[in-house]
């Protein structure tokens, strides 16, 4: 069965226009309490209970209040807590032992976007067969259980504080962030209350920017996907480090005392390494395909064992779990450290990285100078709808005289958008004119 409506990260899309309307949302939050609520654990209320979170968007009033008419009219019960990090959803979803727990966010999208993501009862994204099941369910017409079965809201008002224990508890007890000053950037998103205190409990001075959310701003110039003002108010408070997250803050960057900026592969080998320096073991490490190439060389040199997924947090996840490892990643900064939660969390991974930096004693600079990131260029191919670029014989031809010049220190990576009719070709090198080069040859191929 092929999806319609779930993409690589719930269900998402603009506000008012479809899937994302207040009657798929009520339909899909039955649906899903449906499918969830087969098999699923039943709560100390004698019934299967949800939990719902969401970010600051505007929207988020109107979708709560549909995804809970769904849920309860397939006879669920429901948990609110207002705005609440993604990665917090699932923490207290399992803390709560409850059936699932929904998201109501668009990440680091502009507000005028909203979602709807899943978490199972042990706090994972839903695999792809739970999805479909949630698909076929919404296309059967919508019904409702008889009075007496229907499930009950109401607000959980220490969401907040619980999560913000459950962060600190995944940094070591003997250490603190006492002497450090740290800007927090919150892109007027989820963590605008909860990232601030995190740090500041541990010791850390902050300074709190992108924490005044008013419904429309959420990731607009501030955030993960924006780190312009993190990096000149780094430098004009003359903090140590500058972190960085998303809309719903499973996304981390962070920015040094010299306004540089590392991204999610690079802090993804800096936790690695730090791992193996405080003596515990790591087999393996979980990147993507787009994951840098100098990145796995570092972990090769390490002898550290390195598989790509493909793009998406969840494809990492799930390639974690099939072999039993612990860290994987994205550039864009999602992070999974599964000794220390389920899913992607950024604040959790900041607080990783802070423990490396403690440990070592060592600028970030030093601790990432064995990595140098091969330069990327990456162009986009305009291509008919439906257009089959793996037959393409003058692609596979450049492509076969291509991939021999970088002799194993570079890679080709070509795949089609999801979402609109275009090729990404990407390529990258050790040296910039070598990735700029080879990038145009291949490009140059697929147009003609």
């Amino acid at each position: 069965m092929t999806r319609k409506y779930f993409g690589t990260d719930g269900v998402r899309g603009k506000v008012g226009e479809l899937p994302i309307t207040p009657d798929l949302v009520m339909r899909l939050g039955h649906a899903a309490g449906k499918v969830l609520a087969h098999g699923a654990r039943q709560h100390a209320q004698g019934r299967p209970t949800v939990l719902i979170g969401k970010d600051t968007r505007i929207s988020g009033y109107m979708l709560e209040a549909a995804l809970e008419a769904g849920f309860t009219s397939a006879g669920v019960n429901v948990l609110l807590t207002g705005p609440l990090p993604t990665p917090g959803i699932a923490y207290l979803t399992r803390a709560l032992r409850l059936s699932a727990g929904v998201v109501i966010s668009a990440s680091h999208n502009p507000y005028y976007d909203n979602g709807i993501k899943f978490f199972s009862a042990d706090g994972d994204k839903l695999p792809d067969a739970v999805e479909l099941e949630i698909e076929a369910e919404l296309e059967q017409p919508m019904g409702c259980v008889p009075s007496d079965e229907l499930g009950r809201a109401r607000r959980i008002d220490d969401a907040a504080g619980r999560y913000i224990e459950f962060c600190k508890s995944s940094f070591p007890y003997e250490q603190d962030l006492h002497g450090l000053k740290l800007v927090v950037d919150c892109a007027h998103g989820a963590a605008y209350h909860i990232a601030p205190h995190v740090f500041h409990e541990l010791g850390a001075e902050v300074i709190a920017i992108g924490n005044q959310p008013d419904g429309r701003n959420i990731n607009a110039g501030y955030g993960a996907t924006a780190p312009e003002k993190l990096v000149a108010e780094v430098k004009a408070r003359g903090a140590d480090l500058g972190l960085a997250f998303d809309g719903d803050a499973d996304r981390l960057q962070v920015v040094d005392a010299d306004g540089r900026l590392y991204n999610g592969d690079e802090l993804l080998y800096l936790i690695a390494r730090d791992r193996i320096a405080s003596g515990q073991k790591v087999e393996g490490v979980v990147g993507t395909l787009m994951t840098n190439m100098a990145v796995e060389l570092a972990f090769q040199r390490m002898g550290i064992g390195f598989v790509r997924a493909k793009v998406g947090d969840r494809y990492v996840l799930e390639e974690l779990h099939k072999r039993g490892w612990t860290l994987g990643g994205e550039g864009s900064g999602h992070l999974l450290c599964l000794d220390r939660h389920s899913t992607g969390d950024g604040i959790v991974s900041a607080l990783q990285v802070l423990a490396a930096l403690r440990r070592s004693g060592r600028p970030l600079a030093e601790l990432l100078g064995g990595v140098a990131l091969f330069p990327q260029t990456l162009i986009n191919v305009r291509v008919e709808k439906g257009f089959d670029w793996q037959s393409h014989a003058g692609l596979q031809a450049a492509r076969a005289r291509v991939e021999p010049e970088l002799e194993g220190r570079g890679r080709v990576l070509i795949r089609a958008s999801g979402t609109e009719p275009v090729v990404r070709v990407m390529v990258e090198a050790e040296q910039a004119d070598a990735a700029e080069r080879a990038a145009q040859t291949l490009a140059q191929a697929l147009r003609s």
